[in-house]
């Protein structure tokens, strides 16, 4: 049975009550808790109700909103609630026929109409709670960002990054407050941007501009072996665009690369979308700090990298929908361990360049079906003052679709 809405989630901007539609008012001034951070409760004020300050952290505070249920309770959160904002949390918690949404416009929207951009062409993006890295894959030339800060620090850390990986003549436009009568908007390059005091309430805008030798993530599967920090251990350019082809991403899945050498499939998973997510198990302790300098290196700080044998270190990890096997695959426990996580319709791939692998993956195709494939590349390289072909080791995959 479906209830009368009892919550009402209201986005408030630096304006205060002004800014607030009549029905966001009203909604605002008949409940009896409103719950918001300070600053939402000083700019919604003066309050008759009970309130509360959002703890440290959030989550603490949803037992008693929920406590509430059926009774008119208010939260407060920055412009719109449902563009990265608080809304969302509670849409997990609250059905949606219990509650009412009184959006005001984004950071994004205010920004966007501030600089004359269409916001459409711009990659939305937010810092706020999450590593600085997450941006690079997004920096590619004449992109336009639009980048929700964590605090005042975040602008000069990323003139930072930008001047650091050759896009020093980037703009950054650092919009302060907006919609209040502490707005304020600063812009200059990456490579000259002034450190000095900014608001924390801050969205920074970025017109990217690629230097001679930027260092740009590319869109496609294969980045070049150079881009990797490795001792050696790496599936090769050439054989992991085809792997990841194999591997068939899709949006939100996790992915177990196990064996993971230098990350180098896990890591470029994650970028095939933000929202996949892999986990690199690695059993060498050098090898997995390897693994987590590429990822930050590459734009994916939010790679697990779990230290650890397989198949004894799979266990506990989250569910996989897909999972890689690079190292580790003439081990016959470890193919089955990881056959048995997958799901139904889960994806496998194996790589083999030893003959004791071959021979695994050859007794598994003959068990389970599936595609098998050899591989071989061979590269250009000079013999006296000519050149030849110089071939690489043949990679034997094997690639299954769990029934």
């Amino acid at each position: 049975m479906s209830r009368a809405p009892w919550l009402a989630i209201v986005g408030i901007g630096e304006d205060g009550r002004a800014g607030l539609s009549p029905a966001a008012a009203r909604a605002l001034d008949a409940a009896t808790l409103v719950v918001g951070g300070r600053r939402h409760l000083d700019l919604a004020g003066p309050l008759a109700a009970e309130t509360l300050a959002w703890p440290s952290p959030l989550h603490e505070a949803y037992p008693t909103i929920l406590a509430r249920r059926g009774q008119p309770t208010c939260v407060l959160a920055t412009g719109d609630p449902f563009h990265y904002g608080v809304g969302a949390e509670l849409a997990r918690l609250v059905p949606a026929d219990e509650f009412i949404g009184y959006p005001q416009p984004s950071a994004f929207s205010l920004a966007a109409s501030r600089l004359g951009w269409p916001l459409a062409e711009c990659a939305c993006l937010t810092l706020h709670g999450r590593r600085l890295e997450r941006i690079i894959p997004h920096l590619q030339p004449g992109a336009r960002l639009l980048v929700l800060s964590w605090d005042g620090t975040t602008p000069g850390q990323l003139a930072e990054l930008l001047a650091a990986r050759g896009f020093p003549e980037s703009r950054l436009t650092v919009l302060e407050a907006m919609g209040g009568p502490r707005e304020r908007r600063r812009g200059a390059v990456a490579g000259t941007f002034p450190v000095e005091a900014v608001d924390p309430l801050n969205t920074v805008a970025v017109e990217v501009v690629a230097g001679p030798g930027a260092w740009v993530v590319p869109l496609a599967p294969g980045l070049d072996d150079d881009w990797f920090e490795t001792d050696g251990q790496l599936t090769k350019a050439e054989i992991r665009a085809v792997t990841l082809a194999a591997l068939r991403p899709q949006i939100g899945q996790t992915l177990w690369d196990v064996g993971a050498g230098s990350g180098s499939v896990s890591i470029e998973w994650c970028l095939r979308h933000p929202a996949n997510r892999a986990v690199a198990v690695e059993a060498s302790e050098v090898r997995a700090g390897r693994i987590g300098r590429n990822a930050l290196a590459l734009g994916v700080p939010d790679l697990t990298v779990v230290r650890g044998r397989a198949p004894e270190a799979l266990a506990g990890l989250p569910a996989p929908d897909a999972a890689f096997i690079g190292g580790g695959v003439s081990d016959p426990a470890i193919l089955a361990a990881v056959l048995a996580a997958l799901p139904a319709g889960g994806r496998l791939v194996a790589n083999a360049v030893t003959l004791e692998s071959e021979a695994v993956l050859l007794a598994a195709y003959a068990r389970h079906g599936g595609t098998l494939r050899r591989l071989s590349v061979a590269r250009a390289d000079p013999v006296g003052a000519l050149h030849g072909w110089r071939p690489a080791m043949p990679v034997t995959q094997w690639a299954l679709t769990k029934p």
